[in-house]
């Protein structure tokens, strides 16, 4: 902990700049402040954040194995995705090993949550508030003709994708792209990321979807398992 005057001191402030800056850093959970004494500690924000990165970290090392499996049985590009913040970030990439592959290039990406099926699969179970938020921040934007650009649209597809427990991109962020994704759950039951396959469409028969799709699912929920249980384990 420190006081008001050591802070200012030490980054080179006056304290009625500091105290309003460090009151900002307060009212946003970044800096905690200690009734007794008035003085300042680290808030839970910050803590929040140091453990999403090292769960990240964690999260690679672990679904590797998983997603190679994954790779191995569909012979398609597989992905690991999370939101971080409104955005979505693919974390790892396993190539297909096919010759006529899926250009897979993440970029443009982050604001596509309702093209991709990664992130359809996220968007789908987050609280209605909080989905609303990130497309009203996001916006709907057109990648391909056929891309969802219509709020009511995305939300009846995400209602199908909670009943089906996966999520399908056709075609909605880039042409000649079939994508299947699933959600990844943590302990608690909630959605830490997701897992796609991508493909060419012309390798998408219904008879490779529904192949695709069983492997993924299975994938997912062999990972939501896995980590719970290392929970478990580790007594956290």
């Amino acid at each position: 902990e420190m006081q008001l005057g050591e802070i200012a001191h030490a980054v080179g402030l006056n304290v009625s700049t500091c105290h309003h800056l460090v009151n900002t850093f307060v009212s946003r959970g970044f800096v905690g402040r200690n009734p007794y004494n008035r003085s300042y500690f680290l808030g839970h924000r910050i803590m929040e954040l140091s453990n999403a990165r090292v769960q990240q970290f964690n999260l690679v090392e672990r679904a590797a194995p998983e997603l190679r499996r994954l790779n191995d049985a569909t012979r398609e590009t597989v992905h690991l995705a999370v939101m971080q913040g409104v955005e979505l970030v693919t974390l790892t990439k396993i190539d297909s090993p096919h010759a006529v592959r899926v250009d897979t290039d993440t970029i443009g990406k982050a604001n596509a949550m309702h093209a991709t099926a990664t992130g359809k699969a996220v968007l789908a179970w987050l609280p209605e508030h909080e989905m609303e938020r990130v497309i009203e921040i996001n916006g709907l934007r057109s990648f391909t003709p056929r891309t969802c650009t219509s709020f009511d649209d995305l939300k009846e597809q995400l209602r199908h994708v909670r009943r089906r427990g996966f999520a399908t991109d056709d075609e909605e962020f880039q042409p000649g792209v079939y994508c299947i994704g699933s959600a990844v759950r943590n302990s608690a039951g909630g959605v830490i990321a997701s897992i796609s396959c991508s493909m060419p469409k012309s390798r998408a028969t219904k008879a490779q979807q529904i192949d695709v799709r069983s492997h993924i699912i299975e994938c997912t929920r062999s990972l939501s398992e896995l980590l719970t249980s290392q929970i478990k384990l580790d007594g956290s």
